[in-house]
Order: structure tokens, then C-alpha cells, then sequence
């Protein structure tokens, strides 16, 4: 969602947080990896492209505006419920991003809730199309 409006360098970077996500509850779920492909497409990044381990340290130099770091926090906890949980070591790792992007606790809840939201309506939607 809206990745379209990052940097080349926004871009690459939210792929290695991606992949920190991915990584971080020690499992890689086949939606987790559609949603990385997902991400490469609409970032337009090579398909080929391999996600790495991104330190934190300075992230917030790269995500150096409110929209962009809102882009990426929204698009790292929809890609957290991909594997249908948000698991605790994925939910401690975007609120160690969200801190160094300077968002507050509530804030980050109610991105959180939101995504929830967006995700449920993807499932009615979903609903929608099934033969009937």
C-alpha cells in the first residue's frame, strides 16, 4: 500500500525490514513470502531481488518523513498478519521500529487497528467472489 510513494532507498530498505519481520518468529510462511513478492512488485524492485537482514541503526535517517515511516509501519504490520498471527517477537521488532521512527505507543495502536480493520475487509471482500 502506497510503497509506490517511497525512494529507491525507501524501497530496498522496507524490503530488508520486510525481511526482518519475516524472519524474526523463526518461521517463513508461503503467504509471508507472497507478500514479499507482493511488496517487490508494486515497488517495482527485481523480482530476483533477494531480501536481507537490515540494521536498525540510523533507519530513521532513511524513513525520513512522517508519510514515509507511516508507509512502512502500516505495510510491516499488514505483512506481520500474513501468516494469520501477530506473533510476540514480530509485534516487539515493529515496536523497536516505530520507536526509532519517533511514533508513539498509541499511535502504533491504532495503525495496528486499522491494518486489522483493512484486512477484515479484504476478507468480505474475498467472501464476495466465492461461487455461489
Amino acid at each position: 500500500m502506497w510503497l509506490s510513494a517511497l525512494s529507491v532507498e525507501q524501497r530496498e530498505a522496507l524490503l530488508g525490514l520486510a525481511h526482518n519481520v519475516v524472519v524474526s518468529d523463526g518461521l517463513l510462511d508461503p503467504n509471508e513470502e507472497g507478500m514479499l513478492d507482493e511488496f517487490k512488485r508494486e515497488m517495482e524492485l527485481n523480482p530476483a531481488l533477494e531480501a536481507e537482514y537490515l540494521a536498525l541503526d540510523g533507519i530513521e535517517a532513511t524513513f525520513n518523513t512522517n508519510k514515509s515511516r507511516i508507509i512502512a509501519l502500516l505495510n510491516l504490520i499488514r505483512l506481520s498478519y500474513a501468516d494469520g498471527a501477530f506473533e510476540v517477537e514480530e509485534e516487539c521488532l515493529l515496536k523497536e521500529v516505530s520507536r526509532a521512527f519517533g511514533v508513539e505507543d498509541e499511535q502504533f495502536r491504532l495503525l495496528d487497528n486499522w491494518v486489522r480493520r483493512l484486512l477484515s475487509l479484504e476478507e468480505e471482500a474475498r467472501s464476495f467472489m466465492v461461487p455461489g
